[in-house]
This record gives structure tokens, sequence and C-alpha cells, in this order.
């Protein structure tokens, strides 16, 4: 216990890893301690979007969207093979929003964010162009398309924290905090591995709360800090049903209650629907989406569609609590998705705790921790807003480069289906080739666990990802869980056993395992 971290940082999902990676990346000795898997919580069950939150105008939350609307273009060129453009189609509802506040609105969206990349809006006759024949035929015939981008959200925290640890910060998974206090102007963090119980403790000179929904557990374990602020559990939940239309656009539909939902082209044969928004209270881990959620969202889109949607079709549900800041709004709706920072120095050292925010703010929320931290890092303040600019590992392409690298790929490993290579480029990027490494055909990739799922890849994932299960693998650092049958994923989990027993996983802190 003699070494002393300059920055301890709790909690794995997006806020935690961004913070993780910023501080690396100046200097500064980082220890990460999840839980869980990363972005096993709230981080990996977002609505896959980097978008500027069109209805926050609405809520006069200029700044918020200014700010993620800027940052839409400097995610997707830093992390090009799992962010990408997304066009969204708003239909006009006679007797909700006014065309004209609809048109003001997005105006705003094109020209406050500073876009230089995505298309501007447009608008669209639902009576001949193609994105209005999935509607119901007659009921809609104006609407308007803008531009904003989807994500892999969960791959988006793996891939900050694998750049984290590749400039030294120490990533520790399935390591609860059990306890946090001070002794001589030092925290002191006792750990618990949450698979073997085995305890530790490790020391550092600032401490960054980012439990997301725990935060305030996190301040109950002994941290000597009464917080002012307030964390607001609201629970959104996501429905995945066969696809729904043919075309690349995903839909915005506005709903009497005054909430919009989405309806987006997810994985290729799916459409992705949400969001829900109610008040949770109760163990954040538990979270499901109700019969009632899930009759909501069926309801919601079968306003707008010509085929209704029915909670029969539904193939996958996934729901997860938003740790908002508990701004005392009467509406889970209208609670803010802003950030808000409690730097607390209870015995002299900094306790950072951090409320809200959203996946495509956390670059620039991990910028501003850091600012705030600044004055107790010794000055380790190097390469301020580098993070902008440098892509995460396997985006190191151009943001039309995609195709370019499929085609390299299929090129130098003939043996991969356009859909494998596809799959990895998008997932991989330029390092889809340490995966394939010296590999002349499929049978070198070893052991096929279905859906182009290989041994190779699953290996990949233990030593340089920090994956230890099948769940990891295929919800988490794949989506190959809506593909495969559950007898595959506990052939995976049984090859995972078999592999530790036989070689120890390279799960270390930094470095290119």
């Amino acid at each position: 216990m003699d070494r002393v971290f300059d920055l301890a940082i709790i909690g794995g999902g997006i806020n935690g890893c961004g913070i993780a990676r910023d501080a690396a990346g100046r200097g500064n000795s980082v220890f990460l301690c999840e839980m869980n898997d990363l972005a096993s919580g709230t981080s990996s069950w977002s609505t896959k979007l980097i978008h500027g939150g069109l209805r926050y105008l609405e809520y006069f939350e200029f700044r918020l969207v200014r700010e993620a609307l800027i940052e839409r273009e400097r995610l997707w060129q830093i992390a090009p093979h799992i962010i990408g453009p997304l066009r969204f189609v708003l239909p006009h509802h006679s007797g909700l929003r006014p065309a004209w506040r609809l048109r003001l609105g997005l105006f705003l969206y094109d020209y406050i964010g500073g876009r230089r990349l995505l298309p501007p809006t447009r608008s669209v006759d639902l009576a001949h162009d193609e994105v209005g024949k999935p509607l119901i035929p007659g009921r809609f015939t104006r609407g308007f398309e803008y531009s904003d981008c989807f994500v892999d959200d969960a791959r988006l925290v793996v891939l900050t924290a694998r750049d984290a640890a590749e400039r030294g910060a120490e990533i520790r998974t399935r390591t609860r905090a059990a306890q946090v206090r001070q002794s001589g102007g030092i925290w002191e963090v006792t750990l618990e591995d949450t698979q073997s119980g085995v305890r530790n403790t490790i020391r550092a000179r600032a401490l960054v709360n980012a439990a997301g929904p725990w935060v305030e557990a996190v301040l109950a374990s002994g941290a000597g800090v009464n917080a002012a602020s307030k964390v607001r559990l609201v629970q959104g939940s996501h429905i995945v049903v066969p696809k729904l239309y043919d075309h690349d656009r995903a839909y915005i539909f506005q709903n009497a209650d005054g909430r919009i939902v989405f309806a987006i082209p997810y994985q290729g044969d799916f459409t992705l629907i949400g969001t829900t928004d109610r008040d949770y209270d109760g163990d954040p881990s538990q979270v499901k989406a109700t019969p009632d959620e899930i009759s909501y969202l069926c309801d919601a889109v079968s306003a707008y569609f010509a085929g209704p949607v029915k909670p029969a079709d539904v193939v996958w549900t996934f729901s997860g609590v938003r740790p908002l800041y508990d701004d005392g709004a009467s509406e889970a709706k209208a609670a803010t998705r802003d950030y808000v920072f409690e730097l607390d120095t209870p015995g002299g050292a900094p306790l950072l705790s951090i409320y809200g925010g959203k996946i495509t703010t956390y670059r620039r929320l991990s910028e501003e921790a850091l600012e705030k931290l600044a004055p107790y890092l010794k000055g380790k303040t190097a390469k301020e807003g580098w993070t902008a600019h440098q892509p995460l590992p396997g985006g190191d392409f151009p943001v039309d480069g995609a195709p370019a690298l499929i085609t390299e790929l299929t090129r130098d490993y003939p043996f991969l289906s356009a859909a494998h290579a596809h799959r990895l480029v998008h997932a991989y990027g330029t390092r889809a080739r340490d995966l394939l490494g010296a590999a002349r055909s499929m049978a070198d990739l070893g052991c096929d666990f279905g859906a182009t799922l290989t041994e190779a890849e699953v290996r990949y994932l233990i030593n340089r990802e920090w994956a230890c299960s099948a769940d990891d693998i295929v919800w988490r650092r794949s989506k190959l869980g809506l593909r495969l049958p559950p007898s595959a994923l506990a052939a995976i989990d049984q090859w995972i056993a078999a592999f530790r027993a036989s070689e120890k996983p390279q799960q270390h802190a930094g470095g290119r395992a």
C-alpha cells in the first residue's frame, strides 16, 4: 500500500472511464475500480445516440444543447468505427407542437453547434418521399429530416478504458469500493473483489465519485461528506423488434403526453424503440422494463406506423436508471440532463462527485472535472483539451473510411464473409487485424460459437477488454446476444472457464496486451 495514486475513480461507466483517460493522458497516475463489468449500468442502456437533444430546447437548456451538438462531430472523428451519422425523420402532427416551432428548433439545432460534417435539416413531403411509406397512409403529409449520430455505447466505454490503460491507468473490474476514508490528507479506498471476496486498499491524493446511480452510496461509505446535491433516479426502458422498414433513417415521434419516442434501425435486422421516463425507487441493478412501459412504447409507435407494433413482437428489452441531478422538476421528463459537480475537501483531500450527464457530453465533462481537480493534481495539466483530437483505439481512420477498411480486411483475410468483416471493422476499427493476427482460414480462429463469434475474438476480449463472461461479450462488447441461442452463451462460458484454468488472462492495467 506504499504507492499513492494521483487520482482514484469509483465507477466504470462513461464518465469514470472518460476522466481516467483524460487524466492519464495528462501524466497523472490513475486507478479506476468498477464493481461489475465496464458499462454494465447506465452507460450500456442508452438509446445509442450521440445527439444534441432536440427536446431540451423546450426546457431552455441552450448551453447543454450547444455543448452536445459540438461534441457530436468531435466524437465521430475520434471513433468513426463505433459512431456514425444518422438522419432522423420528424413527422408533423397536427394538434401537438406547431410546424413553426419545429422549424425554429431545427434551425437552432443546425446552427448553434458549429455543424460542419453532418448534412442540414430538410423539409420532407411524406406523401411521396420513401420515408413516408412506413407511416399510416394519409395521416402524415409533411415533416422534417435532420442529423444526429448513433453510437455503440458500451464499446465507447470499453475503448475509452482501453485507451486509459494504454496511457498508464490501472483499470480493475469486478472490484467494489467497500469503504472510503481519509488518513493524513490521503484517500484510502478499501476494495473488495466481488468474485473472491478478497480485500485490499489503495491510496490516492484525489478521489472521483462517478458511481452513477450509486453516487450517494459511495458518499455514505465513510467519505465524511454531507452532500448538498441529490440524485434523481429516472428509469428509461427500450424494446427491440424485428425490422419495421427498409430504409436507413430513424424516426422521432411526438406523443400526446409531450414526450418523444425514437424508432431506430438497429443491428441490421431490428428496430430499436425508446425510451420511457419515469422516476425509479429501488435497487438500480434490478431495473427491468415493465409491461406498462412495453405497452406504452408499442402504442406510441403504432400511432405512426402503418403496421402496428405489439408486445408479442418484442424480441428483447433493456432498461437502465439515469442518475440525474435532482433539480426539483415536477416530472421525470423535465429533469435536467446537464451534469453537476460537487467538490468537497473533508480533511483536505478533494472528493469530486458527479451527478447527471449524457454520453454525448462525457468528454467535456471529463475535461471540466480535471479543471476542478487541477489545483490538487500537482500541476499535471499537460495536454489540456487533448482528448478531442486523439482517436480511441481502432479509430485512427477518416470518418468515411470504414468501407475502404472493410475492403482491405476482406482482401487480406479472404476467408471472411462481407458481413463478418463489416462487424469487425465497426467494433474494432483498425485493431480488427490485432484480433485476426496471422489467421489464413476460419479454422485458424478456433471454435465458432455462431453469428461470426470465434474463439480468437473471445480470447481478444478477455485479454484486452476485461471481458469475464458470455454476457460481457454478447451484450456489451457486442450485441450478438440478439442472434445467439442460450446454448451458445453456455458454450462461451464453458470455454472461458477452461481458458482460465489453463492460461492466466492478461488483464493488466497498461500497455497493449
